[in-house]
Formats: C-alpha cells, structure tokens, sequence
C-alpha cells in the first residue's frame, strides 16, 4: 500500500522557518521524483518544488526561489521541504506526491503526479 506521509507544519511568524518532511512506504521511492504541493483556502493546488530521484535536479516555483530548498535522503524514504524567510502568502496545507513519469522532474503541474498524502498545515501568521 503506497502512503506518503507529511509532517512538520505548524504556526510560524512572519520570516521564521519550518521543515517538512515526507515519509514514503510501498513503492520503490528512489526511482521516482517528488513534488511538494500547496493549496490555500478557496485556492487551487499549486506545485512549490521538485527534486528528481537521485537529487540530481532541482526545481521550484518563482515565488519560493532563495527562499525553501528541497532534498530528499532515499535510505530513508523521505523527502524534506526547508522553508525559510516564510511570507503570509505560505499559508497553505502543503503535500507532497510521486511523479508519474518516475525520475525527472517533468512540471510541477499537480496532474504530473499522483498518491498524495494527506497534507500538514503551515500557517504564517504575527
């Protein structure tokens, strides 16, 4: 049974930091790339990041560049979002989710990826 498993969310204040991470089970996870997700209230999901499956390449949205670094660890099944310098405008539940097109990164387009897990919130906020 396929589970990815986000964790880490929280309140934080405006240019605080927070670390997500993303524990996967049931599928081969060094074969495939891994997208972060972020979906705001009344907002549609919106790709954040990628990481292929041998960390090779990197990519993410214009508004979090410099700002949160993707990396993943495949001896232990998981992958991590650092956030930094975080904005109100990060408030969202975020998720992550396995490429189907296993180890590149093809887009950050939400209908690229699929088995999502079941979301943490961040919520930034004074």
């Amino acid at each position: 049974q396929v589970q990815l498993v986000e964790s880490g969310g929280g309140l934080v204040q405006p240019g605080g930091s927070l670390r997500l991470s993303c524990a996967a089970s049931g599928f081969t996870f060094d074969i495939d790339a891994i997208g972060w997700f972020r979906q705001a209230p009344g907002k549609e999901r919106e790709g954040v990041s990628c990481i292929s499956s041998n960390n090779g390449n990197t990519y993410y949205t214009d508004s979090v560049k410099g700002r949160f670094t993707i990396s993943r660890d495949n001896a232990k099944n998981t992958a991590y979002l650092q956030m930094n310098n975080l904005e109100p405008e990060d408030t969202a539940v975020y998720y992550c989710s396995r490429s189907r097109w296993g180890n590149g990164c093809r887009s950050l387009r939400s209908s690229d990826y699929y088995s999502w897990g079941q979301g943490t919130q961040v919520t930034v906020s004074s």
